[in-house]
């Protein structure tokens, strides 16, 4: 009944979403929800989502995780950014940073103006932020000393997808009392009210519940499939729609541990490098329409020969998809999360993100009632629209900025694959830097500093005028102190296969 208070929940699909999704709500309401995941037990994770942002700490220790025992035991290293390599105009010494840390002094003053004007010769990230420096030297972002989760350089991880679902599910069974089921979905019973009343099962019977939340993957069995909500295409502005992927032992066993993702421009697309303390991660994401399978993973062979010199790899595995996100998120009692939701392609590591965003907002908007859910459902769904949206114009903007050759990149720098808010956005930055005040929302994914990495890492050629206190003595000062930073850190910090194989052996201090 629509006055019932819910007290079922079941997630359909493991994984790193449906898992992660299982362990925030137990970890909120376990005390007055009964949390049920059923899994199939002949469909394995997708699991190359390798990146996450800095939230992911928080995320971790909100469900209760150990830091040493989550880096130990999902093969996890230390992500501090993304480096792009080749994205500019594919010569040799074209190569950017965007950090993770804001640039000092970000808000104070308007340090771009004052960089633009006085310091063009030095690239701006190198300028604002030591963080540059300590991925250059291969640095670890934390000494042995500091206590897990905290930083003395801001951070998110590396990590084995595959692990790291199989982790989560532990420890949602064994520390949040999350209720397990392996089986198959065979089919959905609706309400008279049009709800999901029921999951069918293989071999448990029906399965109740008053909140279904769809972690199926891409099949997105019960919001796409039962419900039929589309997905909303965005191949027209990011042409990207598959990936080869392959994993790699390191030549020697003391190879340094990069701790940046490391972004590398081809002819129609661009290929990852991931470093795990055992293995490397690497994946070429193109567009069909631009380049051909063989001619792709020849490009993914080459990359490889020529940065580690192996030649011997296994044979790729392909990923498909369709670049887009669901018109709707949450239909009736039915919300989705994950690839369900939707997916765009790897770049800037958005998908675990966006997995930790919706978890979080169903568990803030719960307990309630199922007369309050349709409210809910269009909050939810204004909302995810949003941060969908911006996450797009995002990584839009790498592409549009480029200089490359080719039909691939042309294609990218046309006006009519272009977002109309970031064409508006690229010309009031013509005038002026990226500000807060462009990101309004309380719901804003990405902040005005990455665009501004992203902006001057590219070349980006406007010229900005001081929209902020023009207070060119400040600037200098907040140039000095990221200077002073990096002098500082670069000796202190440790390097980062050092700093893994302490945590392996050790762990991290308790806070």
């Amino acid at each position: 009944m629509d006055s019932s208070l819910l007290q079922d929940i079941v997630i359909v699909g493991g994984g790193s979403a449906g898992w992660l999704t299982a362990g925030v709500l137990a970890a909120d309401h376990g005390d007055r929800l009964r949390i049920t995941l059923i899994e199939s037990p002949d469909v394995a994770p997708i699991g190359v989502g390798e990146g996450t942002w800095p939230s992911m700490r928080d995320t971790l220790r909100r469900i209760g995780v150990l830091e040493s025992d989550f880096m130990r035991d999902c093969d996890a290293a230390f992500k501090q950014g993304s480096r792009f390599d080749g994205w500019v105009d594919g010569s040799a010494a074209d190569r950017y940073h965007h950090p993770f840390s804001l640039p000092q002094g970000f808000g104070d003053t308007d340090l771009v103006a004052h960089w633009q004007r006085h310091h063009a010769d030095v690239p701006f990230a190198d300028l604002v932020t030591y963080q540059t420096h300590l991925c250059e030297a291969g640095r670890a972002p934390k000494q042995a000393a500091t206590p897990q989760f905290a930083a003395v350089a801001n951070y998110g991880y590396h990590l084995d997808a595959g692990k790291f679902g199989t982790f989560l599910k532990a420890h949602c069974l064994e520390k949040l009392g999350v209720r397990y089921i392996s089986d198959h979905v065979v089919g959905v019973d609706s309400s008279d009210n049009g709800d999901i009343a029921a999951l069918r099962t293989g071999s448990h019977g029906l399965l109740p519940a008053d909140l279904f939340i769809d972690c199926s993957g891409m099949k997105s069995l019960l919001l796409g499939g039962h419900f039929g909500v589309p997905l909303v295409a965005q191949q027209h502005v990011l042409f990207n729609d598959r990936a080869l992927a392959v994993q790699l032992p390191y030549r020697q066993p003391d190879d340094p541990i990069a701790s940046t993702t490391m972004s590398t421009a081809q002819r129609a697309g661009w290929i990852w490098d991931i470093g795990l303390p055992t293995r490397r991660g690497i994946g070429h994401v193109y567009s069909s329409a631009h380049c051909g399978d063989d001619e792709a993973e020849a490009a993914l062979r080459a990359y490889i020969g020529a940065s580690s010199g192996q030649h011997d790899i296994p044979a790729p595995r392909q990923i498909r998809f369709a670049p887009g996100y669901r018109e709707r998120f949450w239909q009736r009692n039915c919300v989705a999360v994950g690839l369900a939701s939707g997916f765009i392609e790897p770049l800037e590591a958005s998908a675990l993100a966006l997995v930790e965003m919706a978890a979080i907002a169903i568990s803030d908007a719960l307990p309630f009632e199922r007369a309050a859910m349709d409210i809910v459902a269009r909050r939810f769904n204004a909302d995810f629209t949003y941060r969908w949206e911006r996450v797009i114009e995002f990584l839009k903007l790498h592409y549009v900025l480029s200089r490359r050759q080719g039909d691939f990149w042309r294609d990218h720098r046309a006006a009519a694959s272009m977002p109309p808010r970031l064409q508006e956005l690229l010309r009031l930055w013509r005038r002026r830097a990226p500000a807060r005040g462009d990101f309004a929302s309380t719901n804003e994914v990405i902040p005005a500093a990455s665009y501004q990495y992203i902006l001057y890492g590219m070349g980006f050629s406007g010229t900005a005028t001081a929209h902020l206190q023009d207070d060119g003595e400040l600037a200098d000062r907040s140039f000095r102190e990221a200077a002073s930073l990096t002098a500082r850190m670069l000796p202190a910090l440790p390097d980062n296969r050092s700093l893994l194989a302490h945590i392996a052996r050790h762990g991290l201090p308790s806070i």
